[in-house]
C-alpha cells in the first residue's frame, strides 16, 4: 500500500497558476499509473489527469486540456499538477490516486489508493 499526501492548494484568481503536489511514501512504483481527481460538494469524483509511474505516458480530461500538466519525479516520489489558467469552475478539492489498472483508465474505481485532498479555490 502507499500513503498518499497532497499540498500546494490555496485561493487564486481566475487566470492564475497553482501547483499541487502530492507526496508517495511505500511502493510507489508498484502502481501502474497515479493520477489526479476533484470532486466537488454533491457532485461525483472527476478524473483530472494521469501518468504512467514508468515512462511519460499522460492522458487528461478534456475539459483540463491545454490548461493543466501532470508531471512526476521519480526519485521523489513524487507526482505534481500544474494548473495554469484557472477558472471558477475548476474549484474543488482535488486528489492524487495510485492504480494498479494497466489501462489508460480515468474511472475513480480503478484507483485503490487515495490522498486526503487538497482544497483549491479560483475566484471570479
Amino acid at each position: 500500500q502507499v500513503q498518499l499526501a497532497e499540498s500546494g492548494g490555496g485561493l487564486v484568481q481566475a487566470g492564475g497558476s497553482l501547483r499541487l503536489s502530492c507526496a508517495a511514501s511505500g511502493r510507489a512504483s508498484s502502481y501502474f499509473a497515479m493520477g489526479w481527481f476533484r470532486q466537488v460538494p454533491g457532485k461525483e469524483r472527476e478524473f483530472v489527469a494521469a501518468i504512467r509511474w514508468i515512462g511519460d505516458f499522460t492522458y487528461y480530461a478534456d475539459s483540463v486540456k491545454g490548461r493543466f500538466t501532470i508531471s512526476k519525479d521519480n526519485a521523489k516520489n513524487t507526482l505534481y499538477l500544474q494548473m495554469n489558467s484557472l477558472k471558477p469552475e475548476d474549484t474543488a478539492v482535488y486528489y492524487c490516486a495510485a492504480t494498479l489498472v494497466i489501462i489508460a483508465t480515468m474511472n475513480a474505481a480503478d484507483f485503490s489508493s487515495w490522498g486526503q485532498g487538497t482544497q483549491v479555490t479560483v475566484s471570479s
